[in-house]
């Protein structure tokens, strides 16, 4: 896979002109398009391409979209398909990519027994927010009767990525706050993954000196600087996971965004600091190959912190400053009516990876205890 890191418009011009991509396919969300800027730097390098634009991008992937998608590119046919937006955008271009026959598709993605064989075409990816990491990774999130499942292949990469910050900085607020605390987390989680390896390690690790350097500068005040930072920082997180895979605060959220429209990393947010510290408290219990409070002790010296409290009170802090909600009450979220629902909604496949076996009655427990 060829990489352009904090890409200048100039390198996306250079490739977008490469004379043999004569019919462009361009998936994104026509708000995001054209909020971002992509519309106004894009739109001067193919004036001489075939191109046709699919803007129905809902916010979070559903089957009935992917399926649209997957005709609407097949029937075009392009030489090359631009995925434009945050990491919805960039899932539902990796899956229309790969997917050939959408007979059964729902079966096939419940089942885990696509089949997939080849990429439909080449596929560049443009984030247009710093937190996701999508352009970097081999799986794509999907929503089916609101649960959540997620294809895994190495071929529906991406083949090329730009990282262009002049398109992150014009994000809302909401979004910065979301995605950058969802790249913040995933580099967290990533560390205590019982998948976790040196490789994964040493990207999560780098992600976090950068944003947690720059994450509420970036929302307060974002310029050049602290928006390439965090681009930078979300593309090694997304890394870092792509080896590891995400833990318990993942698995849990995927509900809340499903059920009450929670933005992705906010839905996230929302227990981090909670699991985090059960699993710290439970250590001694751990089934993953490394010594787990040892790894702890690694993430409070990344943080400047001596223990488990000051980490929770450093996430609560940060979710006030980034103004991410965390009292269910006040989201509307009334777990007393809800919590069967969420429960049977998790995602098992991320639960796996946290370095605590836990089961549905323990987050359960858990959740009850925190509404």
């Amino acid at each position: 896979m060829f990489n352009f890191l904090l890409s200048s418009e100039q390198n996306l011009a250079n490739f977008l002109k490469h004379e043999k991509f004569e019919k462009i396919f361009i998936l994104s969300g026509k708000k995001s398009y054209v909020g971002s800027g992509a519309k106004k730097i894009l739109n001067k390098y193919l004036k001489n391409k075939i191109t046709k634009y699919y803007f129905k991008c809902s916010p979070y992937p559903e089957i009935s979209e992917l399926k649209k998608i997957i005709f609407s590119l097949r029937k075009f046919s392009p030489d090359l398909l631009v995925a434009v937006g945050g990491g919805s955008v960039l899932d539902y271009a990796k899956m229309a990519n790969v997917i050939e026959n959408t007979e059964n598709l729902v079966k096939q993605i419940i089942n885990s027994s696509y089949l997939i064989k080849k990429k439909f075409t080449q596929l560049v990816a443009i984030p247009t927010t710093a937190g996701s990491g999508a352009e970097t990774t081999s799986s794509a999130v999907i929503y089916i009767d609101k649960i959540k499942y997620s294809l895994e292949s190495e071929i529906i990469k991406p083949d090329y990525f730009f990282l262009i910050p002049k398109l992150a900085i014009n994000a809302s607020k909401k979004i910065k706050s979301s995605s950058g605390f969802d790249s913040i987390a995933q580099a967290v989680e990533s560390l205590i993954s019982k998948k976790s390896n040196y490789q994964s390690i040493k990207f999560a690790k780098k992600s976090l000196n950068i944003s947690l350097k720059y994450y509420l500068d970036y929302l307060r005040k974002p310029n050049f600087e602290n928006t390439s930072a965090m681009c930078f920082a979300a593309n090694l997180a997304g890394k870092a996971i792509n080896i590891s895979r995400t833990t318990a605060p993942h698995a849990v959220s995927y509900p809340f965004t499903s059920l009450y429209n929670i933005s992705h990393g906010h839905a996230v947010s929302l227990t981090l600091e909670k699991f985090l510290k059960f699993n710290f408290i439970n250590c001694k219990k751990a089934s993953c190959n490394f010594d787990l409070n040892l790894r702890y002790k690694s993430i409070f010296n990344i943080f400047g912190i001596k223990n488990i409290v000051e980490l929770e009170n450093f996430f609560i802090e940060m979710k006030k400053k980034a103004k991410l909600e965390s009292n269910f009450k006040k989201l509307k979220i009334n777990l007393s009516l809800n919590i069967d629902s969420v429960i049977n909604m998790i995602n098992l496949q991320r639960l796996q990876n946290n370095p605590i076996n836990l089961n549905k009655k323990d987050i359960k427990t858990k959740l009850r205890k925190s509404n």
